[in-house]
């Protein structure tokens, strides 16, 4: 039993040990510059506008920045046509995620979402000394019958992304709308809406109604919609996202959110991005042209791709996908595989530049080449004698 096993938590006991030793660094094989399509990033980055008032913002580092982010906040409320106390600033959406958890679970109570969603879900409820109950998926998206009855008497929080990561399935606004309506008043819907740009810019073109979430918040429902600016805007470096949904909760909530932890530079950031409509518009046109190229080209090598509504593709390879993402990585492309998400052979690929994009189908290809020139070898006459 190690030293500290009977002091920290439960939760923490249960989370494990994952701050392990950092190993020296290996030489780098292959390419120099990676092409990184695993983490959902935003390829173009922040804009122009953006980078400008950070910089801005880097003159006034010495002082901390404003621990209730006023002005953000306001902002955001106009924009989304809600009151500042119904909006709440933190440092990345999944921090606000961790704060719905700690305020509303407790040891006995528990969350429920539905299998192959994000994994922070989990670690959150989990940490918070919750459990986690996973409703099984219908055509790689949420079951909603299955979540309702999964439901019981204990559960406090649902959990729904829309899209969904990692499958980037959608659920339109009237099937959540339903949803709502059944269920119990002790639950709250946590909303997560972290591809939203993407998904109504999508939506827009499908003619599918994509979200009304907004007006769950506006009537008071128990519902709270998660935001960031991690995605569309480009700021994942900085993290910073943010809630709307009920006053009271979300108090509680900032009772126990860390001081001053959203940075100056992240607040000013964001301020500047919320209205940067030319920039969301480049990246949003330039994701959905180029998911029809991705989706083409891994289809066109035998992989099942299913149609994506957020700036990734979900893609089942028919083998250990942990394997294929080594083998990519050592031709200069990161994507990632999803076995800790229970798909063992499926991975996700984020939608990056044409540039990237063509880098990583001819690595694809290549790998595929190699597959089949190997099987060839294994079957040949000379090889079976």
């Amino acid at each position: 039993m190690s030293r500290f096993f009977d002091l920290v938590s439960k939760p923490a006991r249960d989370l494990g040990i994952t701050n392990a030793t950092v190993p020296a660094a290996a030489p780098v094989a292959g390419p120099s510059l990676l092409v990184k399509l695993d983490s959902n990033e935003n390829p173009f980055g922040p804009s122009p506008r953006v980078l400008n008032a950070m910089q801005a913002a880097l003159r006034r580092s010495n002082a901390y920045p404003d621990d209730d982010c006023g002005q953000l906040r306001r902002d955001l409320a106009s924009y989304h046509g809600l009151p500042p106390e119904q909006v709440m600033v933190t440092a990345g959406s999944t921090a606000l995620l961790s704060l719905l958890c700690q305020t509303l679970l407790a040891p006995g109570l528990n969350a429920v979402t539905g299998q192959c969603s994000f994994v922070v879900y989990s670690m959150a409820v989990r940490a918070a000394g919750g459990q986690l109950v996973e409703a099984p998926m219908c055509d790689n998206g949420f079951d909603l019958e299955a979540i309702l009855a999964a439901v019981d008497a204990h559960t406090r929080i649902v959990f729904l992304a829309n899209p969904n990561n990692p499958t980037g399935t959608l659920l339109e606004a009237s099937a959540i709308e339903r949803f709502v309506d059944r269920l119990p008043s002790h639950v709250v819907l946590i909303l997560d809406e972290a591809y939203y740009e993407f998904a109504q810019h999508f939506a827009t073109l499908r003619k599918v109604n994509y979200s009304n979430s907004l007006e769950f918040v506006r009537q008071g429902a128990s519902v709270v919609v998660l935001r960031t600016f991690s995605k569309a805007h480009g700021l994942a470096g900085l993290r910073i996202g943010y809630g709307l949904g009920p006053a009271e909760l979300l108090a509680y909530c900032a009772r126990m959110r860390n001081t001053f932890s959203v940075s100056s530079v992240a607040q000013a950031g964001a301020l500047a991005a919320l209205d940067d409509s030319l920039h969301i518009k480049r990246v949003v046109e330039n994701n959905a042209m180029q998911s029809e190229v991705l989706q083409a080209g891994l289809s066109a090598l035998g992989y099942r791709v299913v149609p994506t509504s957020a700036n990734f593709l979900f893609c089942n390879v028919g083998e250990d996908a942990a394997g294929v993402a080594n083998q990519l990585q050592e031709e200069g492309v990161a994507i990632r595989p999803l076995g800790h998400w229970g798909a063992p052979n499926c991975i996700r690929v984020t939608i990056g530049t044409p540039e990237q994009n063509q880098t990583f189908l001819s690595a694809a290809q290549r790998l595929g080449m190699r597959r089949t020139a190997a099987e060839l070898d294994v079957s040949s006459p000379a090889r079976r004698m």
